[in-house]
This record gives structure tokens, C-alpha cells and sequence, in this order.
């Protein structure tokens, strides 16, 4: 990385109405550049937390890729770009439901846009989130694809490596897009899963990637009644929180870098230590 970038994540409880999701997102983002944001993240499922996980299928959209006018297919990824154009602002789009070619299923996918609207980027989250215990089941295999490709992505000349949600728990995921500077990791954490783990698991990909960390996520009780644990945060290569919001709607917001990077690279050089 060789300059600072001022990056910021946006916590949301998204709702079942996607008009009112899409109103939140504008509104939080545009906060975040109002801040003198670079970059903005956006969370898991932004447009939509549905009541049942089945909803999403009838929003699902065919990727378009580049510049675009506005179809009625493709409205959240219309959204994104003509927010990343209005606002100048690299925006990486949390995830939306794309048409996946499995009968009965979408794919969860991040998209990343440029300050001039122009998609840059995608991954496909490859991992899929299954858990049952404490009166709760979850089964993402049920409605969504997994991905088959390990995101490559960059901005402003930064090298990034991405992941969503479930993938935090797997670490060679994120080695295997080694070398990178920054990991940006949209989440929709259960409470139960997220109290045990979440600042665990991202502290712990920060310091052993020696890399910035920036996670959004959902935050708080939505009208399906689930519960998502929030904790938005930026943390520096050496494993210190640099800002967190704990519930609710907002954003956290920080300075990556460049000097602070290099320094703990060089101090504590394990990325050249490495074997494997």
C-alpha cells in the first residue's frame, strides 16, 4: 500500500422492504464520505433480511457488468453504481442476490464499484453458513449457490483480498489471496455466533496477514426476529480496533495507514517467514 486511504464500514438492520433498505444505504454512505471516506463497505444481505431465507429468491438479479441505465432487473446493482458515481466513492457493495444457474437458489455476491459507477470487482461467497443449537437453524446451502472462484481484487492500486461472512472461519481461504494489504469481510453474524467469535476471528486474520481489516456487518433485531450482532469495526495490522459500533445503524471510520503497514511488516517480518 502506498498511500493512506480513510475507509469506512456501514452497520445496518436491513429490513424486509428494500425501498427503505435502499433509502438507509444512500443515507450511510453518503455520511461516510461527508467524513472524508475513500472506500466505503457495505454489509451482508443490505437490501434485504427477509422473513423467511426463501424471500431473496424473488429479487435475484443476471449480472450486468460496467455502466448502465436502470432496469428494472438489475435495481440494486443500478443502486450501487450510481451511488459510487454520485458520492465518488469506491464502494464495495456488501452482498446482493444475483440469478444463480441452480433451480431454487441465488448467489451472494459482492460487487465492487469505482468512483465513476463502473464495476470493478465481484466475488461469489464461497462458503455457506450452516448452524442449529440454542433454538436456532440455519442452512445458506438450502437457497444460495456457493461461489467457485477466489476473489482477486484491487483498488486505487491496493491489493485486497475479500471474504463474506462464513468464510472468516477459514483461514487458508484468505491465505490462498496472499499478497494483499487490506481484507474486507461484509457479515450478517447471528448474536450467538458473533459474541463467541466475531472479534476473535477478525482480530485474528488481522495479525496474521500483518493487514487492515475492515468489517461491516448487520446490527441489531430485524422483522424476521432474527438477531445480528453488529460490531462493525477497522482494525490496524498489528490486531488494535481502530473503530467499532457495537449496535445499530451507523458507520465506523479510520485511517489506513501506509507507514503504520510497513512498520509492523518490517518489525515483525513473519509474512516472509512463512513455510507454507
Amino acid at each position: 500500500m502506498q498511500k493512506n486511504i480513510r475507509a469506512a464500514a456501514v452497520q445496518m438492520i436491513s429490513s424486509t422492504d428494500p425501498d427503505a433498505n435502499i433509502d438507509t444505504m444512500k443515507r450511510l454512505v453518503r455520511q461516510a464520505v461527508e467524513q472524508g471516506a475513500d472506500w466505503v463497505l457495505l454489509p451482508e444481505y443490505w437490501p434485504l433480511m427477509g422473513r423467511k431465507d426463501t424471500d431473496k429468491l424473488a429479487f435475484a438479479e443476471p449480472l450486468v457488468g460496467g455502466n448502465f441505465s436502470e432496469t428494472r432487473s438489475a435495481r440494486f446493482q443500478t443502486t450501487l453504481s450510481e451511488t459510487s458515481a454520485e458520492c465518488g466513492v469506491v464502494l464495495f457493495g456488501g452482498t446482493i442476490p444475483l440469478e444463480s444457474p441452480d433451480a431454487g437458489k441465488v448467489m451472494n455476491t459482492m460487487l465492487v464499484y469505482d468512483r465513476d459507477g463502473t464495476q470493478i470487482g465481484l466475488y461469489h461467497k464461497m462458503h455457506l453458513f450452516g448452524f442449529s443449537g440454542l433454538g436456532e437453524r440455519y442452512a445458506e446451502a438450502d437457497t444460495i449457490s456457493a461461489g467457485s472462484d477466489v476473489p482477486k481484487l484491487t483498488a486505487d492500486g491496493v491489493s485486497l483480498a475479500a471474504g463474506v461472512c462464513y468464510d472468516l472461519r477459514f483461514p487458508e481461504f484468505f491465505r490462498a489471496q496472499q499478497p494483499f494489504d487490506v481484507l474486507l469481510l461484509p457479515a450478517a453474524f447471528t448474536y450467538t455466533t458473533g459474541k463467541a467469535h466475531w472479534e476473535l476471528l477478525l482480530r485474528a486474520r488481522a495479525v496474521e496477514n500483518q493487514c487492515y481489516v475492515i468489517a461491516s456487518a448487520q446490527g441489531g433485531e430485524h422483522k424476521s426476529g432474527r438477531r445480528t450482532f453488529g460490531h462493525s469495526m477497522i482494525i490496524d495490522p498489528w490486531g488494535e480496533i481502530l473503530d467499532i459500533l457495537p449496535e445499530g445503524e451507523g458507520i465506523v471510520i479510520a485511517d489506513l495507514d501506509a507507514a503504520r503497514l510497513q512498520s509492523v511488516r518490517t518489525r515483525l517480518p513473519a509474512l516472509k517467514h512463512r513455510l507454507l
